[in-house]
């Protein structure tokens, strides 16, 4: 058996290095899933989800679930 198994994963950070260029917007819907947007999503409360056109939406990681999801929306920061 590898130890390595063993150990608890670190938990996802936003890296904005990994967001695709001219996606300047990343937020974490309620179970965890972490987008990157190209345009500013919407909250969607009835589903706990931020909402965009999918071509506009693309997964940037996973992260614990998230009760305070609404408030996990952020810009890119300034170079």
């Amino acid at each position: 058996m590898n130890e390595s198994d063993d150990r608890p994963k670190a938990p996802w950070t936003v890296d904005w290095a990994q967001a695709p260029v001219g996606w300047n917007w990343v937020a974490q819907d309620g179970d965890g899933r972490w987008y990157w947007y190209r345009t500013r999503p919407e909250p969607g409360f009835a589903g706990r989800v931020w909402r965009s056109h999918s071509r506009n939406q693309h997964p940037a990681g996973q992260g614990e679930p998230n009760p305070d999801w609404f408030a996990s929306l952020a810009p890119r920061p300034p170079r």
